[in-house]
């Protein structure tokens, strides 16, 4: 038998909301050895390093690149992920960054080519593809149970916290976009991007929000975003031609349910008139309705585990850095929309964000 092999030594940077969580499921996956937490408050750094034993707590970045470890996760506010990763690829690091990838196209772009140059790991942690509704719903979207995709809508709102870097589009849409690049077989692709927001508190930046996404063969794709509901929705609905599938992320009894229920339009006869015409007639179909058993587990631990597998095969993750660039791609499309008034923006198209890109 051979042996196994030895732990990748992984390092997290940022010790704030994300990083102890990605903290604790790198110190208790096998594949991995956790050595430090990096943060610019040591304080901070120890609170997480402490109970996790035998981790160091240092705020050097540049010592922490110098030492044997062989790769990092970037758990720190959006615009310093560009300098971080750009520094650990250059010191020949994995690198795995929360979301989103960078706070700008053009960042990410450049740390998608640094990762390539270097034959390095780039992954997104774009958590909500790791739990098993959404990989259930990639695997009856991708097999074709529903038939013909229709249309997706996605809800995500909440009484949230205004942020103060970003409207809501770029806190909470994000996570939506990051589905639909994972359950779509050719990834996130929207032919243009419409995003009309509302500021009803003042702050300076949309508090609400509608993304409305033409895809390629006629899907419309809308995501709602939201800091002011009192109440929290997380829903996402992908309507098919053969049935419609409801993921409620807020019930745990029953996340997914798939319904054989839906809308036909019949092409009649030919009818005689001052011109002839088709006449169409509406049928409804009212079948049965399912919800498949899904395992419980936390999704971090399997977007461990896949960084892992990943960094020792030697190839793209499921989330990589151009899914990263894909989800960007429309956020910065939705940004110019916002600044024109609801106008319907083209995202930029670049050979980066193609699904499979080594």
């Amino acid at each position: 038998m051979s042996a196994a092999p030895a732990p990748i030594r992984v390092a997290v940077v940022g010790a704030g909301y994300w990083g102890p969580n990605l903290a604790r499921n790198f110190k208790s996956c096998s594949d991995f050895q956790l050595t430090a937490i990096c943060d610019l408050d040591l304080a901070r750094a120890q609170r997480v390093a402490e109970p996790l034993g035998n981790v160091a707590a240092i705020t050097s970045l540049p010592a922490l690149l110098a030492s044997d470890i062989e790769a990092i996760a970037v758990a720190t506010p959006a615009q310093t992920h560009h300098g971080i990763a750009m520094e650990a690829l250059r010191m020949g690091k994995h690198v795995l960054v929360e979301k989103p990838l960078a706070d700008s196209l053009d960042k990410a772009s450049q740390m998608v080519d640094e990762a390539a140059l270097s034959s390095l790991v780039l992954m997104t942690d774009h958590t909500y593809c790791y739990t098993p509704a959404v990989a259930k719903i990639r695997e009856l979207v991708i097999g074709g149970h529903l038939g013909d995709l229709l249309f997706i809508d996605c809800t995500r709102i909440n009484l949230g916290l205004v942020q103060p870097d970003v409207d809501v589009f770029w806190d909470l849409a994000p996570h939506d976009l990051s589905i639909l690049d994972f359950i779509l077989p050719d990834g996130l692709h929207p032919v243009r991007v419409s995003a009309h927001g509302a500021d009803p508190l003042g702050t300076g930046k949309s508090c609400i929000g509608h993304l409305m996404m033409p895809l390629p063969n006629g899907v419309m794709a809308h995501v709602q975003v939201n800091w002011l509901s009192p109440t929290k929705t997380r829903q996402v609905v992908v309507g098919g031609s053969e049935k419609t599938l409801v993921w409620d992320d807020l019930n745990p009894q029953q996340r997914l349910s798939i319904y054989d229920r839906g809308v036909r339009l019949n092409e009649g006869a030919v009818v005689a008139g001052d011109a002839q015409r088709t006449a169409a007639q509406v049928s409804y179909r009212l079948g049965d309705t399912w919800s498949p058993a899904l395992p419980e587990r936390e999704a971090l631990a399997d977007m461990v585990t896949e960084f892992a597998a990943a960094i020792r095969g030697r190839r793209r993750a499921l989330t990589d850095g151009s899914a990263g660039l894909r989800v960007l791609s429309v956020l910065e499309a939705a940004s110019r929309s916002l600044r024109n008034f609801g106008r319907m923006e083209r995202p930029e198209s670049s050979s980066h964000l193609l699904k499979g890109r080594l």
